[in-house]
């Protein structure tokens, strides 16, 4: 199950997609539809088939976008969060073996093309969150137990 939060700029990249593919896309791809239609056989003609199927894909987009939307909480930084790693933290985490890893937590829905961020979801996320600078955490994966030390925590963008 994931959890229904996420950054204020998640969100507003959310609804930006949103009316893009409404107000934009859609009508274009309706366009295209109705003038492939109007060419006659319609089992033989690509362009039609393929604007058919993009719609239906625009459509599909338009439904989850519209619905997750409506049930996300946005969670905004506030200052109390400060030292500690929530919601929204970019954080930095280093292991015995001295990998460095560097993150935000964001919700499920803003990690999506981004190798930078993870879900609050994730068992790193799960077991970094309220720990401090200096900080170790213990993540369960696959693999077994990890051990991750907390180097730094920021509630600002990382360039």
């Amino acid at each position: 199950m994931k959890t229904k939060l996420i950054t204020r700029e998640g969100y507003n990249l959310l609804k930006q997609e949103l009316d893009f593919l409404w107000r934009e896309e859609r009508p274009e791809v309706t366009k295209k539809v109705t003038w492939a239609a109007s060419l006659g056989d319609r089992s033989e003609n690509a362009d039609y088939q393929y604007n058919k199927k993009r719609l239906r894909e625009i459509d599909r987009r338009v439904r989850y976008l519209t619905k997750c939307l409506e049930q996300l909480r946005i969670v905004d930084y506030s200052p109390q969060q400060e030292g500690k790693v929530f919601f929204g933290a970019w954080v930095e985490v280093e292991n015995d073996d001295g990998d460095i890893k560097r993150f935000r937590i964001v919700g499920y829905d803003e990690i999506f093309g981004r190798n930078d961020y993870i879900s609050i979801d994730s068992p790193m996320a799960r077991a970094l969150l309220k720990k401090e600078v200096g900080d170790a955490a213990t993540v369960l994966t696959p693999a077994g137990e990890a051990l991750w030390y907390v180097n730094d925590i920021r509630y600002i963008a990382q360039p």
